[in-house]
């Protein structure tokens, strides 16, 4: 089947949630344009993470997936993306350290401008309007010419991503991502929450550790690990004619592959086997997301792992559910024994953000971060019973000091949301709230090697179970 699909085999299927745009021939100038411009990831890349994250789906690592909900054209700035930077750090290395197992870090970054909407249209006052979709789509600001949705976004959408890119290589390959660094990620207004504490406690046992390893001779110019990092980027695969026009052959595989993201998942909204999202992205080699949401049966799963991975090759595809705190116990356990008893690989991820959504009194959409930490203990509880591997976390989050998420060290109120409530979509955690989760998946990853003892033999990675 593969050898029927093109970029624009998408284009005879069912398709949800793309806008209509009114004009026609300025959508083909911004196709023929993105075309002509060189994509913003390589293959190699792309390929690179897919080998990552095969150890993760083979039980070694922890995909950390994180960002912002939506990327903003107007609030695009280097501080920003350094301080999401900072944050995504930091908990890779709670997880790292705390948890002792490799992490794979993976930004929502760099592309993340298109948003599902569950109303296409939004009222207000009286007047009716198209819902906003996402800078690359439509504005934000209410009214009728902001909301129409103009192609000629892509473009900016795609400068914008490449700028970010720079900006992110920089700061991974440029001495900014070296473990000597690590006191200078905390950000200033995490300090005095109980969880600046404890990562200044680890932070002064990784410097005593570094130091003991540079007597032994291993410094930052030996052991390239120590002053980089790998850091990849994904998106959500909604807007199809912005993929499909920066979608590449590879010359030196023969292979399709995405060129806007290392990543690329398909919303729960968009993952119908015979709609048009699945049907680009089982075409391309970049490594792919499903979300999988309380609705998804077991036979429509495996469906569309046959469609998606019919190699059922490692790394390929990451399940990412987001069932909600009060359905993982009953929808998520028949989804695992499923794909177990098809002896399919794939990594499980836990999206404890989508699910778990609500409006405060005052008309904000929140989260409780109560309820976000009562999914992520039900998901790691229920592949403990299934004795599988919890191997990953996906979450919007930023480096801004905002509050958009109830809870957490800082006690953040309801009344306290319109303090710095800056989304455009969905509420975010801010970096207090990041950490003190990372602290508590380290945990639950220490009880799961507890019961499980890991050694390598050459490349080959094995495991015994101690139950």
């Amino acid at each position: 089947m593969k050898n029927t699909w093109s970029p624009a085999s998408w284009r005879s299927l069912p398709a949800t949630q793309l806008p209509e745009y009114s004009d026609k021939a300025e959508l083909e100038r911004v196709q023929a344009t993105l075309r002509g411009y060189a994509p913003l990831v390589l293959a190699d890349q792309a390929r690179r993470l897919k080998r990552a994250l095969a150890g993760v789906a083979n039980g070694y690592g922890f995909l950390l997936q994180g960002g912002d909900c939506a990327e903003s054209f107007a609030d695009f700035s280097a501080n920003n993306i350094r301080d999401t930077f900072c944050i995504l750090l930091q908990m890779a290395v709670v997880l790292t350290f705390g948890a002792a197992c490799p992490v794979v870090k993976v930004g929502r970054l760099a592309g993340q401008f298109a948003k599902p909407r569950s109303q296409q249209t939004e009222i207000r006052d009286g007047q009716e309007l198209e819902s906003y979709r996402g800078d690359i789509i439509n504005g934000s600001e209410f009214d009728a010419a902001a909301r129409r949705p103009k192609a000629e976004r892509m473009l900016t959408a795609y400068r914008q991503a490449s700028e970010t890119l720079a900006l992110l290589r920089k700061f991974a390959q440029g001495g900014f991502a070296g473990l000597h660094q690590v006191h200078r990620w905390n950000l200033d207004f995490v300090a005095g929450s109980p969880q600046s504490q404890r990562y200044r406690e680890l932070a002064d046992r990784i410097t005593d550790t570094l130091e003991f390893m540079a007597a032994c001779g291993l410094t930052s110019e030996t052991t390239p690990q120590i002053r980089e990092i790998e850091f990849f980027t994904s998106h959500e695969a909604l807007l199809l004619p912005y993929e499909e026009s920066l979608t590449r052959m590879d010359a030196e595989s023969g292979e399709w592959y995405d060129g806007s993201a290392d990543m690329l998942w398909i919303g729960d909204r968009t993952r119908q086997p015979d709609g048009a999202h699945v049907e680009f992205a089982r075409g391309v080699n970049n490594p792919i997301g499903v979300k999988c949401g309380p609705r998804l049966a077991p036979d429509e799963l495996i469906q569309l792992l046959d469609i998606l991975n019919p190699d059922n090759d490692p790394g390929r595809v990451t399940l990412i559910t987001r069932m909600g705190a009060d359905h993982v116990e009953q929808e998520l356990p028949p989804l695992i024994r499923r794909v177990q008893h098809e002896g399919r690989t794939v990594i499980w991820s836990c999206d404890p953000m989508h699910a778990n959504t609500v409006r405060s009194k005052a008309g904000y959409k929140t989260r409780n971060f109560d309820r976000i930490l009562i999914e992520v203990h039900k998901f790691f509880a229920a592949h403990a019973s299934e004795g599988t591997h919890a191997g990953g976390i996906h979450i919007e989050m930023t480096g801004q000091n905002v509050t958009e998420c109830v809870g957490g060290a800082h006690a953040i109120t309801e009344e306290r949301l319109g303090d710095r409530y800056h989304t455009l979509c969905d509420p975010r955690l801010n970096a207090s709230q990041g950490l003190e989760l990372a602290f508590l998946i380290a945990e639950a990853l220490k009880e799961e090697r507890s019961r499980s003892t890991q050694y390598q033999v050459g490349s080959q990675m094995f495991k015994i179970s101690s139950q």
